[in-house]
């Protein structure tokens, strides 16, 4: 059976107080379910805009889309899971990626380093939140992942915080079949200047089709995310497709509306391809960038909970 539709928003915008608790509010008004932060440099930082998020909203989750492992310490970072789960009320959705943009770090004065060792750095931060977390850390904080019993009141610990892991290549797709909760796909691939380069649908099957061999020996298999590049409701679908063209000059116009993560057309039409997304991969949460936040809100009030 599929799962219901939740839908996502993140804030990348930075702002004063009253404009970050206003759109904060905003995207509960709307019906979003998630609110959350990226981590990029530039962009708000993430737990301190997750606490403040909590206390102008009452119902969405609020998720880190995604830490960049590479910025943090485990210790300290299971500190900030543990604290800033407390205070939003155990709303928190930890979100973990490798980071993709090498000038960050040289910025902060952090190692890049290849591939793998990035992905290395994400699985070792991974082991070692589930021990500083788990009913036997030192920060013990609920149930290690992946799945087991929930705690509840007198079992030693609040619910576990639920894991999603970004992820796009054959090892980190491998990564999160094991241990996420959320497996988040970037839908896109990243390229050597540290822009992202969209799949295309065949490419996204390929991907989602790996994922789901790697999680085959699950109880319960994770809930699959796309991050959603584009949204443009419209009765002209080419029209709008077409200022996309020279920043994509290997794919035909065609080609860009058929790409997973760009919703272009009329709400209706944007309603089939958000269902078609769930049928096809098993996309049952969607994220969409801030600019999108109203013009998606539409086809969250038709699809969110069904």
């Amino acid at each position: 059976m599929a799962r219901p539709f939740r839908f996502g928003v993140s804030l990348i915008v930075p702002a004063t107080a009253a404009e970050w608790t206003a759109r904060c509010r905003r995207a509960e008004e709307l019906g979003y379910d998630v609110i959350t932060v990226a981590d990029h440099l530039g962009m708000p930082a993430p737990f301190p805009s997750l606490v403040a998020a909590a206390a102008a909203t009452e119902r969405p989750r609020l998720g880190t889309f995604v830490l960049n492992t590479g910025f943090w310490n485990p210790t300290l970072l299971a500190r900030e899971v543990a604290t800033t789960d407390a205070l939003t009320g155990g709303r928190l959705e930890l979100g973990l990626g490798t980071g993709y943009v090498a000038a960050e770090h040289e910025t902060a004065g952090l190692p890049w380093g290849a591939p793998r060792e990035r992905v290395d750095r994400l699985l070792r931060t991974v082991e070692e939140l589930k021990h500083l977390l788990g009913p036997d850390g030192p920060l013990r904080h609920g149930t290690p992942w992946p799945g087991g019993k929930t705690p509840g009141p007198g079992d030693g610990g609040p619910p576990r915080v639920p894991l999603l892991i970004g992820a796009n290549g054959d090892r980190m797709l491998r990564i999160a079949a094991e241990h996420a909760d959320i497996t988040a796909f970037t839908g896109a691939r990243t390229k050597g200047s540290g822009t992202l380069e969209p799949l295309t649908a065949t490419e996204l099957d390929e991907r989602v089709t790996l994922h789901r061999k790697a999680s085959a020996a699950r109880e319960e298999p994770a809930e699959l995310n796309l991050l959603i590049q584009i949204v443009t409701v419209t009765d002209d679908r080419g029209a709008a497709a077409r200022p996309w063209l020279p920043r994509l000059p290997h794919l035909t116009e065609r080609e860009v509306l058929e790409l997973p993560v760009v919703l272009i057309g009329s709400v209706e039409q944007i309603v089939d391809q958000v269902r078609d997304l769930r049928e096809r991969y098993g996309f049952s949460y969607l994220t969409v960038l801030e600019p999108n936040l109203e013009a998606f809100a539409p086809v969250v009030r038709e699809l969110r909970g069904r």
